[in-house]
């Protein structure tokens, strides 16, 4: 009995593992094993029962927290823009401009990845959309099937690091630090991740052609009246426009201003520029722009309107991310509506799988808030302090070693019971021991991405093999037929990707300044060092001297 006394707060994790490891519901699991174990607590005299009483003001404060609110604006968003073909007409576009090039459909299904990762930010739905979409076009094209499963699953994924990933926003919540700064810090490291797939993707291309081949001739849609694809007006518009886009930006913006934000107004500044010739060009049918040309711009400057809308307010300081998440859903809607794709049907299936999705997230944090609050009581949280401090290395075998805890359990958990279950435990160590929160929690979004990649568990792999062609059919356009793509051969593609990712873990550990960026333009004065000093003399007399002149204290 003693040596369980000592011991409650590990005996309680375990439990806790084996009730989710049985399947038991993660929200439920948390909440059981918090109210057990609370009772064994009172019933040995660990603590009072008036604990508990601080229990419904928890809830209520999750509940009211308005932070929250990001979650399900961010999803409505994500889903309306999803289902109203925003995806498709991307991919197809994209696919197109890279086509001709070996690779080209793969790079396309990750710069896609990227765009959708920084409007929608659902995993589901990018995953399922270019599963869909491209992964047809790829093998009827002779992509290797691994090589194709791989990058729409890992471009799916792009979603829980780029902005505005719901990742992001709990791992704020839980860390208890800006959503903003969050948002800031993961940029760099999402485009990063997206650079090294692409990377990927070439260095395949490279040396193995058969595995990645190029668009035939016959399906390339975009042809000009010379025959030409129209390539040399699409480049040379994009380079007026981010000429015009650099000139403005250095002549709107301030002087000192952080990276992030430079960023985005160069952004907004050059899809506005591209966007006006190509109206100009369209309306007075001056025929200076190629199809091609007018097609790209028409179909990805919109978006591109959508993530200022919602990114660039947040980090120019106009809009909290609340209000950025409700103004990407309205505006989602209206680009829904423009499209002409808006409908009572469409709307009943985002808004239910919101409404599912937020609850899902609601309960599992009412019931890690009730696990927290009597694993604090059996002193869980200074045991696992005294275990993690405890490792050689300082803060350097701290990061190793949750990492490489993060990475075991992602195999078995998703994202949000990782940010719900270890992120509480392990914030508080963090911040002892002097390590940026915020870098922190970038290094555990990143390392939390894989959760969707894991065999035999990943979600992304899930959603793939749920679109995926399970039995061999007749291609619609080459009359060909295609075998279908087996499970093995859907986790074996994630292999490379996963290693990417573990690779980029490595490099936010090593190079902090990837995230660090988000500090600029923020005050450098240490408080510690502030002295506030009172000067006892006005005028030419000190005051409240005997002698002192009260006139004086007016020269």
């Amino acid at each position: 009995m003693e040596f369980f006394v000592a011991n409650l707060a590990p005996f309680m994790f375990g439990t806790l593992v084996l009730f989710l490891l049985l399947g038991f519901p993660v929200a439920f699991a948390l909440a059981a094993n918090g109210i057990l174990y609370g009772l064994v607590g009172i019933e040995l005299g660990l603590f009072n029962a008036t604990l508990f009483q601080a229990l419904p003001q928890r809830v209520f404060g999750i509940v009211a927290n308005d932070t929250l609110l990001a979650v399900p604006f961010f999803t409505l968003m994500g889903l309306v823009l999803e289902r109203s073909g925003m995806a498709e007409d991307l991919l197809e576009t994209i696919g197109q401009v890279f086509g001709p090039l070996r690779g080209g459909l793969a790079i396309a299904v990750v710069l896609v990845g990227a765009m959708l990762a920084a409007t929608t930010g659902v995993v589901s739905a990018s995953v399922i959309s270019m599963g869909l979409i491209s992964l047809p076009i790829m093998l009827r094209y002779g992509y290797d099937r691994r090589l194709a499963s791989g990058v729409i699953a890992a471009s799916g994924t792009l979603s829980q690091i780029i902005p505005p990933s719901l990742v992001l926003i709990i791992l704020a919540d839980q860390l208890g630090r800006s959503i903003g700064d969050m948002y800031r810090a993961a940029m760099v490291p999402g485009f990063l991740l997206a650079g090294s797939y692409i990377l990927y993707v070439v260095l395949v291309a490279v040396i193995k052609p058969s595995a990645a081949p190029a668009l035939p001739e016959e399906a390339r849609a975009f042809r000009e009246p010379n025959g030409s694809r129209g390539g040399r007006s699409l480049l040379v518009l994009m380079l007026i426009a981010a000429a015009s886009a650099y000139f403005m930006t250095q002549w709107l913006e301030k002087e000192n201003a952080p990276v992030d934000e430079k960023v985005v107004l160069s952004l907004l500044l050059w899809g506005l520029t591209a966007f006006v010739i190509a109206i100009v060009n369209k309306v007075f049918r001056l025929k200076v722009l190629s199809a091609l040309a007018e097609r790209v711009t028409f179909v990805m400057i919109p978006p591109l309107f959508l993530i200022f809308l919602v990114l660039g307010t947040i980090f120019i300081g106009v809009a909290t991310p609340t209000e950025g998440g409700a103004m990407g859903a309205v505006g989602a809607i209206i680009m829904a509506l423009i499209r002409g794709r808006l409908t009572l049907d469409l709307m009943r299936q985002a808004m239910d799988t919101t409404t599912k999705l937020s609850c899902f997230v609601v309960f599992i944090l009412v019931g890690s808030t009730v696990f927290g609050l009597t694993f604090r009581g059996v002193s869980g949280d200074l045991w696992v302090e005294h275990l993690l401090t405890s490792v050689p290395g300082g803060q350097w075998g701290f990061l190793i070693v949750v990492s490489v805890l993060t990475f075991v359990l992602a195999f078995f958990l998703d994202f949000f019971e990782l940010a719900f279950i270890i992120v509480p435990l392990l914030a508080p160590v963090a911040d002892k021991m002097g390590i940026d929160l915020i870098w922190f929690g970038v290094i555990l979004a990143v390392n939390m991405q894989t959760s969707f990649m894991h065999p035999p568990f990943g979600f992304a792999l899930f959603y793939l093999r749920s679109v995926a062609p399970k039995d061999a059919y007749r291609d619609r356009v080459t009359g060909q037929r295609i075998e279908p793509v087996t499970t093995g051969q859907i986790y074996w593609g994630s292999v490379p990707f996963i290693v990417i990712q573990l690779v980029m873990v490595a490099a936010v550990m090593i190079f902090p300044g990837i995230v660090m960026h988000y500090k600029a333009g923020l005050s450098t004065v240490d408080p510690d060092t502030v002295k506030i000093e009172i000067d006892t003399t006005y005028g030419t007399s000190t005051y409240g001297s005997e002698n002192a002149d009260p006139a004086a204290a007016f020269k």
